[in-house]
């Protein structure tokens, strides 16, 4: 354990240099505040550390990835002259700071055992595979893969290579050839090229889109294989029948944090509200996670009011579930 998650840390170190510390800081924090949260017996203590993880984590979060949006944000605002920021995105801050927070609400929930060993939790949030590209694993799933006997089948290693190399030509065959021969040759200016090219072009960037992340998903998930261990992340989404399935289809393991830990507590807290809402939340979350950009704000904000429209009633309210 303690061999492979020092081969994990030195990998990341390898691809982000110092940043490596902020994973092991994270860990750290996490590993000893979930097991004062499960010891603990007074409620409003529990909540208070709780708390504390969920500021720490997405503080983090939000100064490396959204500190210089912001500051755009306020300049176009108020016309201001604030200079960014010179701060470097940590590769795979958003996936393990998302599995960080997982861990803690699974414990305060009383959902998960913490586990006992500092070793068994830096393993699970620097395991190497889904470090920098995902899929977002929870410990609940992972931490009992840890310690069963490691059997790797023939199987295993065949259905792990071919997810490897089906990986590779999604992510340099598929989605390198089209967005740099197609995509990127029409979006720099579309005003050179008809309608129909256009819209060929938001057809290629899509597949471009899904190729990319779905390829290094599928890397992940092979070699995943290859150490006896296992999690999904795309299942066909290009063959749903609704934009329901779709989104249920479409990187797995982001939609079923969001709705465990956004969308089921911001609807608990009431429903008259949340009926119009709720879509609108659990879009712009996923548009913010997705990038410090407005477009992918407005895309998914698109996406929600067209989720509103397919799933409104007669009477106009939302067929949101909840």
């Amino acid at each position: 354990m303690a061999v492979f998650s020092i081969f994990s840390l030195y990998f990341f170190y390898l691809a982000c240099g110092k940043f490596v510390m902020l994973i092991i800081i994270a860990a750290i924090v996490d590993f000893y505040l979930s097991n004062r949260i499960y010891r603990e017996t007074k409620e409003n203590v529990r909540k208070g550390l709780l708390w504390f993880s969920v500021v720490i984590n997405l503080g983090l979060l939000f100064y490396f990835k959204y500190t210089n949006f912001f500051i755009s944000c306020i300049n176009d605002l108020s016309n201001g002259d604030i200079h960014p920021l010179k701060i470097l995105l940590p590769i795979g801050i958003s996936f393990y700071t998302f599995e960080n927070l997982s861990y803690t609400i699974d414990v305060y929930r009383r959902e998960i055992k913490p586990v006992d060993k500092f070793m068994d939790y830096l393993f699970f949030l620097s395991f190497f595979p889904k470090l920098m590209m995902g899929p977002i694993v929870r410990a609940a799933d992972f931490i009992p893969q840890i310690r069963k006997p490691y059997v790797l089948s023939s199987e295993d290693v065949g259905k792990g290579m071919f997810l490897i190399m089906n990986g590779l030509f999604k992510k340099v065959v598929i989605s390198d050839i089209i967005n740099q021969h197609f995509v990127q040759y029409i979006f720099d200016d579309p005003t050179r090229h008809t309608g129909i090219e256009c819209l060929l072009g938001v057809y290629g960037y899509a597949m471009v889109i899904y190729c990319d992340f779905s390829g290094y998903s599928d890397m992940a998930i092979g070699i995943a294989r290859w150490t006896d261990s296992s999690f999904p992340n795309f299942d066909k989404p290009y063959q749903s029948s609704s934009i329901t399935e779709f989104w249920r289809r479409w990187h797995i393991s982001l939609s079923s944090w969001l709705r465990d830990y956004v969308y089921i507590p911001w609807a608990a807290t009431g429903r008259e509200v949340q009926a119009i809402c709720e879509p609108d939340v659990d879009h712009v979350d996923r548009g913010f996670w997705h990038g410090a950009s407005w477009n992918y704000i407005f895309w998914e904000a698109s996406m929600a009011g067209l989720w509103q429209r397919i799933n409104c009633g007669v009477d106009g309210r939302s067929g949101w579930p909840g």
